[in-house]
């Protein structure tokens, strides 16, 4: 047997390959995290590589384990996320890996599931297997971050996003505003909404814009279509009634069906809530295994997802454009800030050009 280093960095190349295959499957595994996984045999050689596809199918272990076969012997399975030792959905990777010889297991991040936590580690390492830990856990935890959110706090993570000229506005004093970006940029917002289990918008920007909020083909099943509305004053036509592209959910607060009781259309799902406070409909929908979702309404529904916590990553298309004017649009209302103490500071930041548009993106924590 070929003599391999212990330590993290020697695996590091190999471990980027795991993450790069998790990647493939980015906003289809809800409520699963993206898994990737790699084994290589005794003499160093790639046999086998899987990453897991969707929630009820086989996890990237198995899948890399069936495909180095009898090759895995006395192998190195590497792993970006601790692998499970529970019964789920299917059964515990954890025995997958005994029963195929690996005589190492290299795990990028301790699942932060309570099912897991530790579990799959310890179990693997009382078994007499040699288990590595940390290696790349820094880019292993940004690419599950959002799954990690939610298991940690019960809610999905929130990214917010719009589109807005260099002086800062989303639309004129009329209230035009198509469109300010062109279109390799809208080409990456449904790029955006495919990684994510939802879309939420208010009412306002319904009746205004009458969106589609789809990814335009570019995820199957679309994610979720979120109306969250403080009464049921909806437009009897709209886009998102039509669920035969996407799934639509029209959220609201329980007591607005006494003054509008006959408001709902036929296709959307009513989700009822004690409120329509965001940090409410958030809950809700890491009830429905949401691990996150997509913030597209108007000024005053992102200054309150921002104040309650709602925002984790804030994704920002900014076009060479001016727009002028006092009375024009603007991205948020007001956030009650009375000093520049008080103000959010963005220090994740990344910029990307896209055609003649810019692209700022930054995480919150």
């Amino acid at each position: 047997m070929k003599h391999f280093e212990s330590s993290s960095g020697y695996w590091a190349s190999w471990m980027w390959r795991a993450i790069q295959l998790a990647a493939l499957a980015d906003g289809c595994t809800s409520p699963n995290p993206l898994v990737g996984a790699i084994v290589v045999d005794s003499t160093g050689k790639l046999v086998g590589e899987g990453f897991h596809a969707r929630a009820g199918m086989p996890h990237a272990e198995v899948l890399a384990l069936a495909q180095a076969g009898n090759q895995a012997k006395d192998g190195t399975l590497l792993v970006t996320l601790e692998p499970c030792c529970h019964q789920g959905r299917t059964p515990p990777c954890t025995e997958a890996i005994l029963k195929s010889g690996i005589s190492r297991v290299v795990v990028a991040l301790q699942d932060p599931d309570p099912r897991v936590s530790g579990g799959g580690i310890s179990f693997l390492r009382n078994a007499g297997l040699e288990v590595i830990t940390g290696v790349l856990d820094r880019e292993a935890a940004y690419q599950n971050r959002a799954f990690i959110f939610r298991v940690k706090h019960g809610r999905p993570w929130g990214i917010l996003k719009w589109a807005m000229s260099l002086d800062g506005k989303t639309g004129l004093p009329n209230g035009a505003s198509k469109w300010i970006t062109e279109k390799k940029a809208r080409n990456w917002v449904h790029n955006l909404r495919a990684k994510c289990d939802a879309v939420i918008i208010g009412s306002g920007t319904l009746r205004h814009d009458d969106p589609l909020l789809t990814s335009r083909g570019k995820s199957d099943p679309e994610p979720l279509r979120v109306v969250l509305t403080s009464s049921l004053d909806l437009p009897s036509n709209a886009q998102l009634w039509d669920i035969t592209k996407a799934k639509t959910v029209i959220a609201y607060a329980s007591d607005a069906l006494k003054d509008q009781p006959n408001q709902f259309p036929a296709g959307p799902e009513r989700l009822k809530l004690n409120s329509t406070e965001p940090i409410e409909l958030l809950n809700a929908l890491g009830a429905k295994d949401c691990n996150s979702v997509l913030w597209e309404g108007g000024g005053s529904i992102a200054a309150s997802a921002i104040k309650q916590g709602c925002v984790q990553e804030i994704a920002i298309v900014m076009a060479p454009k001016l727009l002028g004017g006092s009375a024009s649009m603007t991205p948020l209302s007001d956030l009650g800030f009375k000093s520049m103490d008080e103000v959010i500071f963005a220090s994740n930041c990344y910029m990307k050009q896209l055609g003649e548009d810019w692209l700022f993106r930054t995480v919150l924590y």
